[in-house]
Formats: structure tokens, sequence, C-alpha cells
């Protein structure tokens, strides 16, 4: 099923949504599935799984030093098939990445997935390199809307190749949307029009960076509306439960910590209490979401289930 047909479906019902890493070069897929059967009981509508472009290291091998492309977290395609397999219920979202691939390794993978039975896709551009910019592949896509179009364009039979009598896909789209301004826009109204040339190619839904004010996110679904973006907005969540997280996620996602959390988290005395006050504060943003009718909840898990099920049963109560 379509994400789009989630929330034709249950229209007054929030989809809850998972987010999952692939398991780490060398590491067993049975850690992401222990993961996912511990938060199986709170029934997410689906599950999304990241994707991580490669980067070029340089290694020493057999006493040389050699320049490879090293992908640390590889298989997002063999994870979401394995996922799919496993678990009949949930639908199964991978993220396509501009980095790293041509256009038409992107198409050949959106065949693969289309064989796959998978219905929905999530289209980002992807990270930047160790320099902080981005660069696209020669024959690749510089911006996510880019890919979006692509994507859009083979639901309507439309190949790179001319191909007569193309059979059209039928994928879902999702694409990322940044509360605080995604950090190379110059200002937030230019990171709204970002979005919405994104929506206008072909986006069906959003789903938003994580953010820790309740206030970020009403004033961003406002802005989005005032703009034409008229696409559900679901918020993305990110358990925090420690000052080691409060310190190290604004310099790597670029969002801002309120000080009432930063002072609760301070005021703990021991781990079990920082974990308590997070855990507290973050089912408090959940239930104003809740309240004010957002169309789900997307919990970036990292891979690890106990916080985001500890999360789900602050605010959805304990399961059996």
């Amino acid at each position: 099923m379509k994400v789009s047909d989630f929330f034709k479906k249950n229209s007054k019902a929030p989809i809850i949504s998972l987010e999952f890493v692939p398991p780490a070069r060398g590491s067993s897929v049975e850690e992401i599935f222990k993961a996912v059967d511990y938060l199986m009981d709170f029934s997410p509508q689906f599950i999304n799984v990241t994707n991580h472009p490669s980067k070029i290291e340089y290694r020493e091998i057999e006493g040389k030093i050699v320049k490879i492309p090293l992908n640390k977290r590889p298989g997002t395609i063999g994870l979401c098939a394995a996922i799919k397999h496993r678990y009949e219920d949930v639908e199964i979202i991978p993220h396509l990445v501009c980095a790293g691939h041509s256009k038409y390794r992107l198409e050949d993978i959106l065949i693969e997935l289309n064989y796959l039975g998978i219905d929905n896709v999530f289209a980002i551009r992807g990270d930047p390199s160790f320099d902080g910019k981005f660069a696209a592949d020669q024959e690749g896509w510089q911006y996510a809307k880019d890919l979006v179009k692509q994507i859009s364009n083979m639901n309507q039979g439309i190949y790179l190749y001319p191909i007569e009598n193309a059979v059209s896909t039928d994928f879902c789209i999702g694409v990322a949307g940044y509360p605080e301004k995604h950090y190379e826009a110059l200002n937030i109204h230019d990171n709204i029009q970002h979005l919405k040339e994104k929506v206008e190619a072909g986006a069906d839904y959003i789903i938003t960076q994580m953010f820790f004010d309740f206030d970020v996110y009403k004033r961003f679904v406002e802005l989005a509306r005032e703009n034409g973006i008229e696409v559900p907005i679901i918020p993305g969540i990110k358990p925090i439960v420690n000052m080691r997280s409060v310190r190290k996620i604004p310099k790597k996602f670029f969002v801002d910590i309120p000080q009432k959390l930063v002072s609760a988290m301070e005021s703990a005395k021991t781990p079990k209490e920082e974990w308590e006050m997070g855990i507290s504060y973050m089912a408090e943003l959940v239930n104003k979401l809740l309240d004010y009718g957002v169309p789900g909840i997307h919990i970036f898990t990292m891979g690890r289930g106990k916080s985001t099920r500890a999360l789900l049963e602050a605010v959805f109560g304990r399961k059996k």
C-alpha cells in the first residue's frame, strides 16, 4: 500500500512510522530484526530504510595506501526486501539518494524496486562530502527535486531511454523538509521555496528533519500552507535520552535544542534520570503534535529500539 493511501484510508488516525539504518558493513541483519520485533506491537504502518552513499577513503591494504570508495552501511535494498519478506503487515520505504549515482543507475534501482513490489520511495539529495559541499555524479542530479521529477516521469511511463509502450511505475514519493531550514538555505522563506519545488516535481508527502520545539513545527507547517504546499507534513522525532546527544545533535543536524530540555537533562543526577527526563520531554512534544492533528509520527530509531519503545509507551501506553 502507498503512504498516500494510508492518509486516505485513515484520515483521523495518525500514522506511526519508524526509520532504521542498515547494519554497519560486516554486521548482522539480526540486530535490526530484534529492534523491529521489539516495536511491532505498536503496529507501525511503514518503515523507512536509510541509504548511505560511498565515500572515498584511503586505506592501507597489503602494505599499500589504496584509494577506495567505501560504503560503511550498504544493503538498503536488501534490507528492505528482508523486512518486507519477514513482516507482512508493514510497508517498506527505501531512501533513494542522488549522491554517488548517475541518473541511469537510479533508473535501474527504481526498476529493481518496482520488481520487488515496493510501492514507496523517499527521495533525498544525500550527504555532502567531507568538505561540506555536495558534488553530484557527472551524470547525476544536483538536487532532490530532479530525482523526484525522474520518479514522477517513470510513473507516467517516461524513461531516460526512449521506450515504446513503456509500463508506468506507481511509486508514492516522499521528501524531506527542514523546519529550522536546511543549512544551505539563505533563510526560511528560501527553504520553503525549495521544498515547494520538490512538491511541484511530484512529491506526495513530507517527513521533517528532527526538531525539539512544537512551535518550530507549527510555524513551518503554517508557512508551507501559506506558500501553497498542501501535501501531508509528517513530523520527524528523535528520542533523546542523554546529555551526550544534547551536545552532539546540533552540530551534526543543524537543529536547536530548547533550553527547557537542556535544563532538564542538566538537572539529572544519574544516567537513569537523564533517560527519564528525555523521554518525558519527548512524550510531551509528541502529545502536543497529536493534539495539533498531525498526519503521523515518524521516529528516527538509529537502529535501536529501546528508547523508541520507551517513547511510544509514554505516549500510547505499555503493550503486553
